[in-house]
């Protein structure tokens, strides 16, 4: 008779069970309280650099234009922006081993190529099969066109992490084969100036 009883009580305890649900930890992606940019990571990503190249401007935006960017940036990248304002920038001429490009205080540091894009295109992040994802590396296809004779395209990968609701700008990471472009990434020309 027991058995009979915990037999029939086995698939009960099961049903039951699948009904309580437990929220995931990935769904747990901290709080933001500086003010985002809506959609998804390729969306924010395409807005922050058609943002960028409408504003023109080069180097270390100075405090007007990284009040502008800050809905696009992550809080560790806006920090790092800040620092980088107070403190002095490369001299080339009194370092000529030091490379031109982002590192120089007046080239475009979101982008490989120091006179930056005159266009962007971010790939897609549907190809992506996270959905839970905090972190999401897109490669960004540039171009830079200074007639219709020169033209010169190149990728580099830009780094989105979702912080709060909001997808942002987190890091770049210059990935162009061209003469005089950066390397490494943003974070660190950023540590290194």
């Amino acid at each position: 008779m027991k058995k009979k009883i915990l037999v029939a009580a086995i698939p009960l305890v099961l049903m039951l069970n699948a009904c309580t649900t437990v929220d995931p930890a990935y769904k747990d992606i901290g709080s933001r309280s500086a003010p985002c940019i809506d959609g998804g990571p390729d969306s924010v990503a395409q807005q922050f650099y058609d943002f960028r190249i409408k504003q023109g401007g080069s180097g270390v935006p100075d405090s007007g234009q990284l009040a502008a960017y800050r809905p696009y940036l992550s809080t560790a990248l806006y920090a790092s922006l800040l620092k980088a304002q107070s403190q002095p920038k490369v001299d080339i001429a009194s370092s000529p081993n030091e490379k031109a490009g982002a590192g120089s205080g007046d080239g475009d540091i979101f982008s490989s190529l120091f006179d930056g894009p005159t266009s962007a295109s971010v790939d897609s992040a549907s190809t992506i099969p996270n959905t839970d994802a905090r972190n999401i590396p897109l490669r960004v296809t540039f171009t830079r066109e200074k007639d219709k004779a020169a033209t010169t395209q190149w990728k580099d990968e830009v780094l989105m992490v979702r912080e709060g609701k909001c997808w942002t700008v987190d890091d770049v990471r210059y990935m162009a084969n061209l003469d005089f472009a950066s390397s490494g990434t943003l974070r660190q020309v950023l540590e290194n100036q």
